[in-house]
């Protein structure tokens, strides 16, 4: 089987698993990729429904991101939000003037009954992709971070308003015990020659796609490669809060302790050629380069990743 043969589902959160997301549109027919999107950074703000992740996603992989940041719209501008200063208000989650108009489409097509899955199709159809971007969920989950600073925070008031500084002493993934698998989520898996888990933050991007009903039993019943690939690099996280959040929460800052998160879930994990490795038994592994600064750095990992998986004795 060839590369563009393989139908491949890959678990995304945040800016790093964007990066990879990319890599894997470029070298695969659009059919045979589909991105799943952690929804719990989501929250309800002026009214609007905010979906950061899914966002990022479409602006990454549309070609449409601030290249800075990594998230929201290049050359986007801030006329409202200053506005809202204006007025008094805080304003402390930037939106941008041309962002707010997918936020203002999605809050209206929800309102008319639509579910998010759809809502996001029409969305990823509207900006040129072609590759399936799905949410993990089509009821609303939203992470809580338990902090010693400020007790009990949404999300975004933890991640943005107070800039991921606060000492977390516990996660919680709200209303994920009456969220469910989608059919949509569903099929793509039960079709799925690789399962990859990109390089996102395992506690705040990944976790909270796994609690939702019905998704881990879902993904370990399929006999295919389940690959997760580290975040951490060096004892550092590439980009966001994974290292810091590691560490209060009593783990060690390393890919090993990354693969001993989702040992009950994954049967390889990729971590950087900079990093070494403990023993973790009859777990696939490799190393590779897995720094992705430009296109070709996406496409590269993606390929290499892989490529690698299709070395592996067929699974039974």
């Amino acid at each position: 089987m060839a590369i563009e043969e393989l139908r491949v589902v890959v678990f995304v959160g945040g800016v790093g698993g964007a990066k990879l997301a990319l890599g894997l549109m470029h070298i695969l027919p659009p059919q045979h990729l589909t991105i799943v999107a952690n929804t719990g950074d989501d929250m309800w703000h002026y009214g609007l429904r905010i979906c950061p992740d899914i966002d990022t996603l479409l602006y990454t992989l549309s070609g449409r991101v601030d290249p800075v940041n990594g998230w929201g719209l290049q050359g986007d501008s801030t006329t409202t939000l200053d506005a809202l200063k204006n007025l008094g208000d805080e304003a402390w989650f930037r939106l941008g003037d041309k962002d707010l108009a997918t936020h203002l489409v999605r809050t209206a097509k929800l309102r008319e009954g639509a579910t998010l899955t759809q809502v996001t199709a029409n969305l990823a159809h509207a900006m040129g992709i072609k590759v399936r971007v799905l949410p993990m969920s089509n009821t609303f989950v939203e992470t809580k971070v338990t902090t010693l600073e400020h007790g009990t925070l949404g999300f975004q008031t933890y991640f943005v308003k107070h800039r991921w500084q606060p000492t977390v002493t516990q996660l919680h993934y709200e209303g994920a015990i009456d969220a469910h698998i989608t059919p949509e989520v569903s099929e793509a898996l039960s079709q799925a020659d690789v399962i990859l888990f990109a390089p996102s933050n395992p506690m705040l991007s990944i976790q909270p796609i796994l609690s939702v009903q019905g998704m881990t039993d879902t993904v370990t019943a399929c006999a295919v490669p389940r690959v997760a690939v580290s975040p951490i690099v060096g004892g550092q996280a590439i980009k966001g809060p994974a290292a810091k959040l590691m560490g209060e929460l009593g783990l060690e800052v390393s890919p090993s302790a990354v693969a001993r998160f989702y040992k009950n879930i994954i049967n390889g994990f990729v971590y950087d050629v900079r990093d070494t490795l403990d023993n973790l038994g009859t777990l696939h592994t490799q190393a590779f380069d897995t720094m992705m600064h430009t296109t070709d750095d996406k496409k590269r990992l993606a390929q290499d990743i892989l490529q690698w998986v299709m070395t592996w004795e067929k699974q039974s």
